[in-house]
């Protein structure tokens, strides 16, 4: 049994870059690697098969991560994704399926049947694979909810895996932040940390060395590598803390708006968008950012109806509709297109409080019903002339009045609605629509090649820039005996 947990000072501080890093490496190496995530909390996932040969859904990350190590995504690599419905309530996925709620009020006693899940598929895997990279889940030492948690050192406690923490240098405070990530920790959980890496570095690094060298002493736990600042880098994300960050070439032709739903799912589906040299691609939450926009994307939402409001409250949907108006194109993805129909009803109560129904923008001749059994498929067809392809995911059941059908939705004029996400990445399909809605010649850009291309520019990066066969090494055999223990966590 070799797994590696890589664990981070924060959210966002480079963990999924180390773990599919470290996928893509090991696997160049020859090593049978497996990507694992015990516990997503995203709206960002996507579909896959089931050993049986039926559709789950897992986090978009873990997909990714299991690209870059070159084997097929399946459930047991991201065992729980959390899909948060409200500030306090999340949807479940176990093994890839729906599977209730979970509230904040019972953090620790609703989850414990979850853990166990959790824990079987890491052992599942790791029964399977020579070494399974596990990507934690915020900051190990989040104190407060260290007696439930399964997914940092609780995960690596349950198999005596060996843990690096990463830190973000940019953030600032990366040297506190790393002695505090450890030291906060108790004396059985340190035992496990073997060392660092530091990611986003940018500037000579002979002037880090002595902070680096200072760590390793204060510690007395190794450095793996310091991971440089690559502006081009891009991966498909799991979470939203990157978005204002998410822009493609501000000197291209067209402008294209993403409304920046509260509860936005699956906003990879517009990354495609990002990689077209004629496209300048932005987030926006406010109208007058979408009043020069040549086309207007509606994304995903995991709350429709609740993102609806929002919509409205803002003066979203006039500036949509205006938009609209004036022959431009809308497109609405999933719930978007959802939002773009006539009315969305919720008789069950998927969303919130059943029986309830609202109107939709109007803007083309659709309902939607919600239903308690999910859809997840992964679709084939043809749309624009072309041969598409994208995945499912969601309650909404729409009918169709009148309009030209349209990847699973329909087309009205310049407005498009589609229940497919991922349908954009299709480079056929992608030219079809920005010749149809936006006039714009075929560019040779290859969003499949893009991808390739980048997990191996990830590779390259930490095969040239961290201690690869040290940290395969520490994968096999595990953590050092002897690691100090470092007050206060481990004064008793």
């Amino acid at each position: 049994m070799s797994g590696l947990l890589v664990a981070g000072t924060t959210s966002d501080a480079g963990k999924s870059v180390v773990t599919t890093g470290l996928c893509r490496a090991f696997a160049r190496r020859g090593v049978s690697v497996a990507p694992y995530k015990a516990q997503n909390m995203s709206n960002n996932s996507m579909v896959c098969e089931a050993a049986d040969g039926t559709t789950a859904e897992i986090g978009r990350a873990q997909w990714v991560q299991a690209l870059a190590a070159k084997v097929t995504p399946e459930p047991a690599m991201n065992p729980v994704l959390l899909k948060p419905g409200s500030d306090r309530r999340s949807h479940v996925v176990l093994m890839g399926q729906p599977a209730g709620d979970v509230s904040s009020s019972d953090w620790q006693t609703g989850r414990r049947h979850l853990a166990q899940a959790a824990h079987a598929a890491y052992d599942d895997l790791s029964a399977r694979f020579e070494v399974v990279v596990a990507e934690g889940a915020g900051s190990p030492t989040e104190i407060n909810l260290r007696a439930s948690d399964y997914v940092n050192m609780g995960l690596a406690r349950h198999a005596s895996i060996p843990t690096v923490v990463v830190g973000d240098i940019d953030r600032g405070g990366v040297f506190a932040a790393m002695f505090g990530t450890v030291a906060l920790l108790d004396a059985a959980d340190q035992a496990l940390v073997a060392g660092f890496v530091v990611n986003k570095f940018r500037g000579d690094l002979d002037l880090l060395s002595p902070g680096l060298d200072s760590l390793s002493s204060l510690t007395g736990r190794r450095v793996y590598g310091v991971l440089p600042w690559d502006p081009t880098l891009w991966l498909d994300s799991e979470d939203a803390l990157d978005l204002d960050g998410r822009r493609s070439d501000s000197g291209a032709r067209c402008r294209v708006a993403v409304v920046r739903l509260p509860r936005i799912s699956n906003f990879t589906d517009v990354d495609a968008l990002g990689l077209e040299p004629g496209l300048d691609v932005v987030f926006a939450a406010d109208p007058r950012d979408l009043a020069d926009a040549d086309l207007i994307v509606l994304p995903g939402t995991r709350a429709t109806i609740s993102d609806l409001a929002w919509l409205r409250s803002r003066g979203l949907d006039v500036a949509i509709r205006a938009h609209a108006a004036r022959g431009r194109p809308v497109l609405g993805i999933c719930g978007g297109f959802q939002m773009l129909g006539a009315s969305v009803s919720d008789p069950s109560g998927v969303e919130g409080a059943p029986g309830v129904t609202v109107d939709g923008l109007g803007l083309l001749d659709v309902t939607t019903s919600f239903s308690p059994e999910k859809v997840l498929r992964l679709p084939v067809g043809t749309a624009l002339g072309v041969d598409a392809s994208g995945y499912e995911i969601h309650h909404g059941r729409i009918t169709v009045g009148s309009g030209e059908a349209f990847l699973g939705g329909v087309r009205s004029g310049s407005v498009f609605g589609t229940m497919w996400h991922g349908s954009l990445e299709g480079d056929d399909l992608r030219r079809a629509f920005l010749s149809s809605a936006l006039g714009l010649e075929p560019s040779a850009v290859s969003f499949p090649a893009a991808r390739s291309a980048r997990l191996d520019r990830l590779g390259d990066l930490v095969e040239e820039h961290l201690d690869v066969d040290a940290l395969l090494a520490l994968a096999r055999s595990g953590a050092p005996s002897g690691l100090p223990v470092l007050p206060p966590g481990g004064a008793a």
